[in-house]
């Protein structure tokens, strides 16, 4: 019984979450309602190992990592990726933002060892904080352990919220300009998309995409990413690969467009990583929140000034509006799943009509991905590395 419980209790925080962003027009993002919810609860009831007790342990959410990155790739052309190099340099750029700022006046603030531990968090989300905290322990730093997990709790009070006004924001603009250029988008689409099936090699007859199928293919594209991954001795993220191969095996028929939602299981993955990913607040207390808050605080702002700074000054030559090239480089605070999330709750709210939302996924999505897998899958995993070493 003690699991059900478990399982009903992360179901009720998921759904409180998405309750308060559909009231609040997505100003309050469920993910961060949620993460709240976890972390108050850690605070007094429930018990650390809620998400395993729900069945969202460590495998699990690797597999949902996954088979969702595999998926990501059947909501984006190869075309459409390799279109979003301007976000890609954005996203990292504001990244370089941060770290300018934080190592330079944050040192001059606090002593290096704090920095370091503190900032990688910042330039990689749940990513760096993991890595972070996995590698303080090993070298017996305990004193700092606490650090980047705190940070990735307190900036995403922060960081959701923030990256939600900005998504909006370009979102009413794109809605307007849809509504502007409606007939013509909606005629332009059309023809892009009428393409027949036959054009994919590997393109499967109807009666063969089951859900069993489905699943089983992504699951084989997963695989030999990961098993790619593995020769290049970790040269490139699996995760990277994971979304490079997705998108390849869509291009040529093997994979159906959206895979997972297709084979009905996408909010089941989606749920279970989120659970695993706010399970991790289980180490934070109120004690140790207050004995560290300033300088927590205070390098969030260094880094969130140093983002913006690069952000702005990129957005014209870029050919983006600020908030839109903002929004990228912030995709470093939290990465997949939220970018994905917070994204979608937008559009949305924003949107009257299917073919206004879909105009605003098909502008507003792709940026935010592309942005978040190259801070969190590949910046954050290089930053954390040499950062370690730096302590």
């Amino acid at each position: 019984m003690a699991y059900i419980i478990a399982f009903f209790t992360v179901m009720v925080f998921m759904l409180l979450g998405e309750w308060v962003s559909s009231l609040t027009h997505a100003y309050i993002p469920s993910v961060f309602i949620t993460a709240i919810l976890f972390m108050v609860g850690f605070w007094t009831v429930l018990p650390k190992n809620i998400a395993l007790q729900a069945s969202y342990g460590t495998q699990f959410s690797s597999i949902c990592v996954t088979l969702l990155l595999v998926h990501l790739g059947t909501l984006m052309s190869l075309k459409e990726l390799l279109a979003q190099w301007k976000a890609v340099c954005i996203a990292l750029l504001g990244v370089l933002g941060t770290l300018a700022l934080t190592l330079s006046v944050g040192t001059m603030i606090f002593n290096w060892q704090t920095v370091v531990a503190a900032v990688p968090p910042l330039t990689g989300g749940l990513v760096s904080a993991l890595l972070m905290t996995s590698g303080l322990k090993a070298q017996g730093v305990t004193t700092l352990v606490a650090l980047p997990v705190s940070m990735f709790v307190i900036h995403s009070v922060v960081g959701y919220p923030l990256t939600a006004v900005l998504l909006k924001k370009e979102g009413r603009r794109l809605k307007h300009e849809f509504n502007t250029n409606g007939a013509k988008v909606t005629t332009t689409k059309a023809a892009t998309t009428a393409a027949p099936a036959t054009q994919y090699p590997l393109h499967m007859p109807e009666k063969f995409q089951t859900p069993a199928f489905i699943m089983a293919r992504v699951a084989l594209i997963g695989l030999l990413s990961n098993w790619v991954a593995s020769l290049m001795n970790g040269a490139i993220n699996a995760n990277v690969i994971c979304l490079i191969f997705g998108v390849i095996a869509h291009q040529v028929g093997f994979l159906e467009d959206n895979a997972l939602t297709k084979a009905g299981v996408f909010h089941w993955l989606m749920y279970g990583l989120l659970a695993y990913v706010f399970s991790q607040l289980s180490v934070t207390t109120p004690s140790l929140m207050g004995t560290i808050i300033v300088q927590i605080i205070v390098l969030i702002a260094l880094g969130l000034i140093g983002m913006f700074l690069a952000s702005w000054l990129l957005a014209k030559p870029f050919g983006m509006t600020w908030y839109m090239a903002y929004s990228c480089s912030l995709t470093a605070l939290f990465g997949f799943p939220a970018d994905f999330i917070l994204t979608n709750e937008v559009a949305s709210q924003v949107a009257d009509n299917d073919g206004q939302k879909q105009y605003l996924l098909d502008h507003m999505m792709p940026k935010m991905l592309v942005g978040g897998f190259a801070t969190v899958s590949v910046a954050s995993v290089i930053i954390a590395s040499i950062f370690l070493k730096l302590i």
